[in-house]
C-alpha cells in the first residue's frame, strides 16, 4: 500500500476534484493524507483520509471574505498574499510526511509540494483543475483584465504572454518564491507560473481535450483525465421535494464560494422569475438568505448539484468549473456570471461549445433577466447541452483516469527505486505517454 499526499489549495472548486479522485485510490488500496484549508477538516475526515491543515480556518475565512479576491482588478494580488505567507510552513510539514513510497498529488498552487520534490526527489504530480492557467500564445485564456486577441499574430501572442509572465506574474511571485527557495538552498526560478510551476513527472488536467483542446505550448508531460465528479452523495431534503413536485423544472441560482452582495442578487433573482414566470432555487451559503423564500423562490444551503440537477431548467452560476462539469453532466444550460480569477475563461468555454451564455457580472437586474429570457425561448441550449451530456456518459470517468494517471508515476517510481534510481524527477520516459488516451 503506497502513501498518496494530496494537497488541495483554494476553494471548494480546488478542493472537492481532489477529494473525488482520492476516494477512488483509496478504494484501490492506498492511503491518502489530505493537506487542506482548516474549513474542510470535516469533510476530509469522513471519507477517511488523515488529514494535514494548511493555515488556520480564521485566515481562510478571513480571506474568502475579502471583497479584493473577488475583483479581477486585484484578485490574483490578494490570492497570492494569503498563499505566500503558507508555503514555509506547508513545505516542512509536507516534508515530514512523505516516505519511501508517497507521491504527492497538488493543486495549482501547491508550491511547497514542488519544493519538496526538488529537495527530496519525492514524485509529484501537479494539478490544474482548470485550463486557464496553462497560459498558451495558442489559445490564450479568456480574462476580463488581461485578455489576448486571437486575431493577433502568433509570434506577437507568443512575445506578450512572455511579457505577462515575466514583468507581470514573476515580479508578483518570484520575491517570495525565491526568497524560500534560498532557505532551502535551492537555486532561485523564473517563468514561474508557465515552466517551473508544472511537475515534470506529470501534470493532470482535470477536464476533457473537449472543453479545452491541448495545446503546442503546454507542458509536454500533461494528461487530461476529464472532469472528475464529486458528490458527498446527500439526498434533496423532503420539503425541496414538495417545491420540485409543485410545478414545472425550476431555474438554480448560485455564487459557488464567490463573495456576493446578498441583497443584490436576489434583486436579480426576483425580477428575473417575475419577467420570465420561471420558480426558482437559490443557492447560497449564508442561512441568514433563508429569508428571501417565498412561494416562487426555494432558499438552501447547501444542496449536493448533481442530485437536483436533473429536476431543473437552467443553472446560473458563477463559472467554476466543476459546477459547469456537473452541468455538463445532467445535460442542463448554463447562464455563467463571472467575477473573477478563472470563471472569465470557463464561462467563455461554455458559450463557445453551445450550451450557454456569458454575462459577466456586475450583473444588472433586467440583464440578467433578459439573458434568461432569451434562454428559455431558445431550445438550441437544451439540444446541445444533451449531446454533451451523453458525451460525459460514454467516456471513462475522469476520477479513474486521474487515479490511473497518479498510479502510472507511483509505478515508475517503485521500478525506479528497484534500478536504484535517485532521482525520479529526470530519469525515464513521460509517464503520461504511457496511458492509453492520454493528451500529451
Amino acid at each position: 500500500m503506497s502513501r498518496i499526499l494530496v494537497v488541495a489549495i483554494g476553494s471548494a472548486g480546488d478542493v472537492f476534484p481532489l477529494i473525488g479522485i482520492a476516494r477512488v485510490l483509496q478504494q484501490r488500496g492506498h492511503r491518502v493524507v489530505f493537506a487542506t484549508h482548516a474549513p474542510f477538516e470535516l469533510l476530509v475526515r469522513r471519507q477517511g483520509f488523515e488529514f494535514l491543515a494548511i493555515g488556520s480556518a480564521e485566515h481562510y475565512e478571513a480571506g474568502m471574505r475579502d471583497p479584493a479576491l473577488w475583483n479581477p482588478r486585484t484578485s490574483l494580488r490578494t490570492l497570492w498574499g494569503l498563499i505566500a505567507p503558507t508555503l514555509p510552513e506547508l513545505f516542512h510539514d509536507l516534508r515530514r510526511a512523505v516516505d519511501q513510497d508517497t507521491v504527492i498529488v497538488g493543486t495549482l498552487w501547491a508550491w511547497s509540494a514542488r519544493m519538496v520534490q526538488e529537495c527530496d526527489q519525492v514524485p509529484f504530480v501537479s494539478v490544474q483543475i482548470s485550463p486557464s492557467t496553462l497560459l498558451s500564445a495558442h489559445a490564450p485564456p479568456t480574462h476580463k483584465r488581461i485578455g489576448l486577441p486571437r486575431w493577433l499574430p502568433l509570434p506577437l501572442r507568443r512575445l506578450l504572454i512572455h511579457g505577462i509572465d515575466r514583468l507581470l506574474l514573476d515580479r508578483l511571485f518570484g520575491p517570495a518564491t525565491n526568497d524560500l527557495r534560498r532557505q532551502l538552498n535551492l537555486p532561485p526560478v523564473k517563468r514561474i507560473f508557465t515552466r517551473w510551476m508544472h511537475s515534470p513527472d506529470g501534470v493532470l488536467c482535470l477536464f476533457p481535450a473537449w472543453f479545452a483542446a491541448p495545446q503546442p505550448d503546454w507542458p509536454a508531460q500533461a494528461f487530461l483525465s476529464g472532469f472528475p465528479m464529486f458528490s458527498e452523495g446527500s439526498a434533496l431534503d423532503s420539503d425541496l421535494l414538495a417545491y420540485l413536485a409543485e410545478g414545472p423544472p425550476p431555474v438554480i441560482f448560485t455564487a459557488g464560494s464567490t463573495l456576493a452582495d446578498d441583497a443584490h442578487f436576489f434583486a436579480c433573482i426576483r425580477h428575473a422569475l417575475a419577467l420570465t414566470g420561471q420558480r426558482g432555487i437559490w443557492l447560497t451559503p449564508d442561512p441568514a438568505c433563508a429569508r428571501y423564500a417565498g412561494s416562487h423562490l426555494a432558499v438552501r444551503s447547501f444542496v449536493p448539484l448533481d442530485a437536483l440537477l436533473p429536476h431543473c431548467r437552467i443553472l446560473v452560476h458563477h463559472g467554476g468549473v466543476g459546477t459547469a462539469a456537473l452541468a455538463y453532466a445532467a445535460g442542463v444550460p448554463q447562464l455563467v456570471t463571472p467575477f473573477a480569477h478563472d470563471q472569465f475563461d470557463n464561462a467563455q468555454r461554455v458559450a463557445q461549445s453551445g450550451c450557454g451564455v456569458r454575462l459577466d457580472a456586475p450583473l444588472a437586474q433586467d440583464t440578467l433577466a433578459r439573458a434568461l429570457q432569451r434562454m428559455l425561448a431558445d431550445p438550441s441550449y437544451r439540444v446541445q447541452s444533451a449531446r454533451y451530456r451523453d458525451r460525459l456518459l460514454a467516456e471513462p470517468p475522469g476520477g479513474a483516469a486521474a487515479a490511473d494517471f497518479i498510479e502510472q508515476v507511483l509505478r515508475r517510481r517503485i521500478l525506479q527505486g528497484r534500478a536504484g534510481v535517485k532521482d525520479f524527477a529526470t530519469a525515464g520516459q513521460n509517464p503520461a505517454a504511457q496511458i492509453s488516451g492520454g493528451a500529451v
